[in-house]
């Protein structure tokens, strides 16, 4: 694929970036696929906009405490996205809930990675959770962004063993170290036309290569 051809990625980050750095990485050895046109956080100073500024990739802020609501921050943030005229939008620890409009607007466009193996574990504070549950494995799921929060289906999903010596940061870091292989294989499914969202009646499911994702996405092994 040539240069002009790229797919267009907006990806939104809260903190420090350490999955957009996988990706800018990724941007920089030719493999990714696409180009990180823009990098927006909805937190002043957070360090993934250094991260961008230093890779050459326009860095933007919106900090959502400026705004009354939800819904004014969601239709801000939708303009100034959409200035960038992405295909693809990355959700990488952008830590916001977002509202059904927001979500609709880019439904099958937008990818989050969420740190655990969907559908358990929704929401906040996966690692301990998993580790109070008593499961086997833990790990991460990259899927597509719906109006149900942390609910679309999946991509790609990596698994990890948990271990009896394992507290809640030393888990985070063995998955963490997988979401930095992970979230940009899923970014260059996107961008080859491998990978898209598919309406079934009232659901939605993930294609790969046109067929049919289970509803966790594609069972990858950790490295």
């Amino acid at each position: 694929m040539d240069t002009t051809s790229q797919a267009r990625i907006v990806v939104l980050i809260s903190g420090s970036g350490s999955n957009l750095q996988a990706m800018i990485d990724c941007q920089q050895s030719g493999e990714l696929g696409g180009d990180i046109v823009a990098v927006i956080s909805n937190r002043p100073g957070a360090k993934g906009l250094e991260r961008a500024t230093k890779a050459g990739i326009e860095a933007q802020c919106l900090d959502h405490k400026a705004f009354a609501d939800r819904e004014s921050f969601d239709q801000a943030l939708q303009a100034q996205i959409d200035q960038f005229q992405p295909d693809l939008v990355v959700l990488a620890g952008f830590m916001r809930i977002l509202t059904p409009t927001f979500t609709e607007h880019y439904l099958g466009r937008m990818i989050n990675i969420h740190p655990s193996l969907l559908p358990k574990h929704q929401g906040l504070n996966t690692h301990q959770r998993a580790i109070d549950a008593g499961d086997a494995q833990h790990g991460a799921t990259v899927h597509f962004v719906t109006a149900e929060l942390d609910g679309g289906p999946g991509i790609v999903q990596v698994a990890v063993d948990i271990e009896a010596k394992d507290t809640s940061e030393t888990l985070a870091q063995r998955v963490q170290y997988q979401e930095h292989y992970m979230f940009p294989l899923a970014v260059q499914w996107f961008c080859q036309g491998r990978l898209r969202l598919h309406k079934d009646g009232n659901n939605h499911v993930s294609l790969f290569d046109g067929e049919p994702l289970p509803v966790s996405g594609r069972l990858i092994k950790a490295r």
